[in-house]
């Protein structure tokens, strides 16, 4: 990958999460991104990475983390473990209840990557509620700013997204009730 990015003209290296973020200066980001190492990670240098990303943000900056969603069945049971350097789970509420902890202004679940014919059918099975559900999310946290500036990302906090399997069980329930 790497290698990849430099054939672009990206300047790129190898280093390690918490100490390129511990080179970096107070508030000299506007976004520090994660996808698919929070997983990978003990649950105290996740918690040592998001303190770091707050204190490297610029007002109003972004934190995104993404990663396998556990609320899919499937994923949880099987596909994460196909991954040996997975560590564990985790589950959304816990990866934004952390940057809430630690200082963050707001956060958002967003569920990633879900069959969006499922999301409007009203047919839901078994199978559908075991591997349904997004395969993945991702937590945005916002750094506190300006009331003008937080006013921009509005939209998007606000919003809805993705499928959880809280959904899909209760479109069965419906579909069984019906049937009755």
């Amino acid at each position: 990958m790497l290698e990849a990015c430099r054939e672009r003209g990206y300047r790129v290296k190898h280093q390690d999460a918490i100490e390129a973020l511990q080179e970096l200066e107070d508030f000299s980001m506007a976004i520090v991104s994660g996808f698919h190492i929070a997983e990978h990670l003990p649950f105290e240098v996740l918690q040592i990475l998001i303190q770091e990303s707050l204190r490297v943000l610029k007002p109003g900056g972004l934190l995104i983390l993404e990663t396998p969603n556990p609320e899919n069945i499937k994923i949880a049971t099987c596909d994460f473990y196909l991954d040996p350097t997975h560590i564990k789970p985790i589950p959304p509420n816990l990866l934004s209840f952390l940057p809430e902890f630690y200082g963050f202004k707001r956060t958002k679940i967003l569920r990633l990557q879900e069959d969006k014919e499922l999301k409007n059918s009203d047919f839901v099975s078994i199978h559908k509620i075991i591997q349904g559900a997004s395969p993945d999310y991702a937590v945005i946290a916002q750094k506190s700013a300006k009331i003008e500036t937080i006013a921009l990302f509005d939209e998007v906090f606000e919003k809805d997204y993705g499928l959880q399997i809280d959904t899909l069980m209760s479109k069965f329930e419906e579909r069984l009730e019906n049937m009755q």
